[in-house]
């Protein structure tokens, strides 16, 4: 017992003050307490319990807190609440200088307009999808209230500028513009009348509709047999026919299109806006196509290569290898892919100044993800399942990712460069005053301008060498002071 105690004691002390004195002291003190410090020491972000807890700063000034992977509350440079997640995507809460809203899996939906500044009794509106609608603003023009399937009316929503049904199928309305369609039941009997239009149709045995000078358009046995002309007053009128599956025609005044045992046999021939000319052989294994500013050269599945819109893309094998190139606001944008999401990469570089460094994204998935801006800052992740997906998305980035960063690299600039293992449990942190290697609580060296330092427990027990001298020194209880809270600083990316 006595042998035992000699091991047991010290290592009583160290944990105890790794626990409990760290964390209120230092910057690492993992799993209780993890700092990540600027070379000024200021804190940019934190983390608790692991990955768990955190605070992180954001794009705009503000601040992002978290309980992963349950909530996350992002919060404006003033503190004000912007949004709270809580399970994402399952309840979400956002407000903003206009508008107030909550919503349960986007299918419990609640919205209120903000008036004045406080004053949350504007217009709200309430839904739970796909039964119940509500638009309250005070008004009998614009508020209503449905019930689906049983009755009701949706005013200026999906397009329409009113909506009304009653027992559905039974009955159905809708009114756009100045056209009634009425359906007695639906989608079986339809009639369609104002401004003009009228039409009735029998689905899908037989349907028409029209207006005098614009429109006609009529089908039997829906799709199988159809005539749909448009802009009549033209000289030459849009007509789209087909008898499928035998033969279809699309015309116009600048282009025809025309298939044969649809869809696998036809040709396109364009002339406005641009010269273009299409034939297609068992569609969509074998196209060939040229005109002024689009071409298609497809051999599927073995290779194709298109032109459309600026975006020129080639697939070998596919789906194996792809390669997209387009630009976009003076940047040439280069994307490559294996087997869609296995291998994914993007490279971005300027067209105004061709030798600046490329930007690059490159995801391997799900091992690793890396991010280069091109002017020093570099990050890498490991694993990364989830960003391949939602390369966008900053909810899953604050919330899910780092739950799987069993490795993280951070180079702000090739002279600040933080390295991190398990969550922050070992961590390397190479900056322009010195570097510093923490061991989670239990051991850290660090070199600066005033000397070296190397500790146990976050400072229980350690040596320190001063500058200009060869000589260490032996201290106790020696913690260094408690970083501080985040400040104004942006935001990863990667």
């Amino acid at each position: 017992m006595l042998r035992a105690s000699i091991f047991y004691r010290p290592a009583l002390i160290l944990l105890l003050g790794a626990c409990f004195g760290a964390p209120l002291a230092g910057e690492n003190a993992w799993p209780v307490w993890v700092a990540e410090t600027d070379p000024a020491g200021k804190a940019r972000s934190w983390q608790a319990a692991g990955p768990l807890l955190f605070i992180n700063p954001a794009l705009d000034g503000g601040t992002y807190h978290g309980l992963r992977p349950f909530y996350l509350r992002r919060e404006a440079p003033t503190g004000e609440l912007k949004e709270l997640f809580f399970l994402y995507p399952l309840y979400i809460r956002r407000q903003s200088e206009t508008h107030r809203s909550w919503n349960i899996f986007n299918l419990i939906n609640h919205t209120t307009a903000v008036v004045t500044a406080g004053d949350t009794n504007g217009p709200r509106s309430f839904d739970i999808w796909p039964f119940y609608f509500s638009r309250d603003t005070g008004s009998p023009g614009t508020t209503y209230r449905a019930l689906f399937p049983i009755g009701g009316t949706i005013k200026h929503r999906f397009g329409y500028d009113r909506l009304t049904w009653g027992v559905v199928p039974l009955f159905w309305q809708s009114v756009k513009a100045e056209v009634t369609t009425t359906s007695t039941p639906w989608p079986l009997i339809k009639r369609r009348t104002g401004g003009g239009h009228r039409g009735f149709a029998v689905w899908p045995l037989f349907g028409h509709k029209e207006k005098s000078g614009q429109y006609r358009q009529q089908y039997y046995l829906w799709p199988l047999i159809y005539k749909n002309e448009s802009r009549l007053s033209d000289p030459v009128p849009t007509l789209k026919q087909g008898f499928l599956p035998f033969y279809t025609r699309d015309q116009s005044a600048d282009s025809v299109s025309e298939n044969f045992v649809w869809p696998f046999f036809g040709y396109t021939h364009r002339t406005e806006p641009s010269h273009y000319r299409e034939v297609r052989y068992f569609w969509p294994l074998l196209v060939q196509g040229r005109g002024d500013d689009q071409m298609t050269n497809r051999w599927a599945p073995f290779y194709s290569r298109s032109l459309r819109k600026g975006v020129e893309k080639t697939w070998v094998g596919w789906p194996l290898l792809k390669e997209e190139q387009w630009a976009e606001a003076d940047v040439m944008r280069t994307r490559h892919q294996f087997l869609f999401f296995l291998y994914w990469s993007e490279e971005q570089r300027s067209l105004i100044n061709p030798d600046l460094p490329a930007a690059e994204k490159a995801h391997l998935w799900p091992i690793l993800s890396t991010w280069d801006n091109g002017t020093g800052r570099r990050q890498a992740q490991f694993p990364s399942p989830l960003e391949v997906f939602f390369p966008h998305n900053d909810t899953v980035r604050q919330l899910y990712n780092p739950l799987f960063a069993l490795y993280r690299h951070d180079q702000r600039s090739p002279e600040d460069v933080r390295t991190a293992l398990l969550w922050n449990a070992i961590s390397w942190h190479r900056h322009p005053a010195g570097r510093k290697f923490h061991l989670g609580p239990l051991f850290s060296s660090e070199t600066n301008d005033a000397g070296r330092r190397v500790a146990l427990g976050r400072g229980l027990i350690g040596f320190r060498q001063l500058p200009g001298s060869r000589t260490w020194r032996m201290f106790l209880f020696d913690f260094p002071p408690r970083p501080r809270q985040p400040e104004n600083i942006s935001q990863p990316e990667a």
